[in-house]
């Protein structure tokens, strides 16, 4: 007999709908894999290339449904079977829209099962999602909505309430907080404020007060004298002189030393800094920008920040709401690293298909933009010319969230065990009684017991 090259996946609870599926099946010589649970399942796929699932949806713990989700991300590419004995209209909307390509009620004929599974197959045929096509790839003309504000990329509520702020603080030279999780783009939100300004021209200094070796964080900012420290082996001007007559975009501060909180505190009341190692100081004009990451009241209540300078460099708050909350915004996002990877990397602007974006659109991004922009790089890297769901990391699509397996007894779970393996080998006691190392008479000694 000559088996024909799919391999097919059967996936129910009912052990008699699994033998009677797999009868059909092998009858049409195809070649089958059974599962009883949705994860069993889940380690056969993990582990063999399939070609066909064929799965029931009401089953314990987890369902079919919850299968179905998972391998529609996971194995985009899979053709879907779904056998069930509850139809509702429902259940079939939610099947189809899942990506299901067949859907069958038991009772079913042989003949009803042979036009089902012939059926799928031919579909995934005729309809290879591999394949791409203008009509499956996204690509969104840019209009005057989603013109960028400077660096921003952005229409929802949240930017548009950033961008109102921006434009009333962006000609004077007040503090401003930015406050905002990791990848949120904090340092755009500075950097709109300063080119979009009348203070322009003026330099704009950035600085990471979490790069920089706290015992090098005050030198580095303020400056030093010949001989203030050893290796001091001439004069130096630090950031703020840089940044004199423009703006200062100090990050992480809530790194900085208490040494370096004080002398912050000095330059924002008295407006001059003092060289390590001067006497002197310097007056200077230049615009604080400050932002972190960190809880700075919480850093307030164990004594690692100054009160009295979180109040100086509060004087206007930004708050740039993470990605999870401007959902809105990611299509515009990934159209901008679209083409500016695209072009980096393939000379061309790189589309991606509504599946892969609807991915992109429910992820909660924890790492914000920053994660974003390194998933469409990567993607960019891996297809060739239009982002598919395979080219997404497995974090972004549907996982199971499989129950913690119960405590159980030693005697029970050695029966388990013992009717996994004649499951197995289909019931063929000797077979099963090689494998588990006793013989036919235990077996059945350890199933009645």
């Amino acid at each position: 007999m000559q088996l024909r090259s799919e391999n097919i996946l059967i996936v129910d609870d009912d052990i008699d709908i699994l033998e009677l599926l797999q009868r059909h099946l092998r009858s049409w010589n195809f070649h089958t894999y059974r599962a009883v649970s949705v994860k069993e399942a889940v380690t056969i796929l993990r582990d063999t290339r399939i070609d066909l699932l064929i799965t029931d949806l009401k089953m314990p713990e987890i369902d079919g449904f919850e299968l179905i989700k998972f391998v529609s991300e996971h194995y985009p590419n899979l053709p879907k079977l779904v056998v069930t004995g509850y139809p509702s209209i429902q259940d079939s909307l939610n099947a189809i829209k899942s990506g299901v390509v067949a859907y069958l009620t038991k009772p079913f004929t042989k003949d009803e099962l042979k036009t089902a599974v012939d059926g799928t197959l031919q579909a995934d045929t005729n309809n290879n999602p591999k394949i791409s096509t203008n009509e499956t790839a996204v690509t969104k003309p840019a209009n005057q909505d989603s013109e960028p504000y400077g660096d921003i990329i952005g229409t929802s509520e949240k930017i548009n309430d950033v961008i109102q702020i921006i434009e009333r603080v962006k000609n004077n030279k007040a503090t401003i907080f930015i406050k905002g999780e990791s990848g949120t783009g904090k340092e755009l939100v500075a950097r709109a404020i300063h080119y979009k300004g009348k203070f322009s021209r003026a330099p704009f200094i950035a600085v990471n007060c979490g790069g920089i070796p706290e015992n090098l964080l005050e030198s580095e900012l303020f400056g030093y004298t010949k001989g203030a420290f050893t290796g001091a082996e001439k004069n130096r001007d630090g950031f703020f002189q840089a940044a004199n007559g423009g703006t200062i975009f100090l990050d992480e501060i809530g790194n900085a030393s208490t040494a370096v909180q004080s002398r912050l505190l000095r330059v924002l009341q008295e407006k001059e800094v003092v060289k390590v190692g001067a006497q002197k100081a310097e007056k200077i004009d230049v615009r604080i920008i400050a932002a972190t990451n960190s809880d700075l009241k919480e850093m307030i209540k164990k004594e690692t920040f100054r009160e009295d300078l979180f109040y100086r460099l509060t004087v206007v708050e930004i708050d740039v709401a993470p990605l999870r909350e401007r959902k809105k915004d990611i299509p515009l996002l990934v159209d901008k690293f679209l083409f500016k990877y695209g072009v980096e990397y393939k000379d061309r602007f790189v589309k991606i298909t509504p599946e892969a974006l609807a991915i992109l659109n429910r992820y909660d991004w924890p790492g914000n933009i920053r994660e974003l922009e390194n998933i469409i790089q990567r993607a960019i890297i891996m297809c060739d010319g239009t982002i598919e769901v395979e080219h997404l990391p497995n974090s972004l699509k549907f996982n199971i969230n499989f129950p913690e397996e119960e405590l159980l007894p030693l005697k029970e779970m050695e029966k388990r065990y013992i009717q996994k393996v004649l499951n197995a080998t289909e019931n063929n006691k000797t077979k099963a009684a090689e494998i588990l190392g006793i013989d036919r008479k235990t077996i059945r000694q350890k199933l009645s017991e």
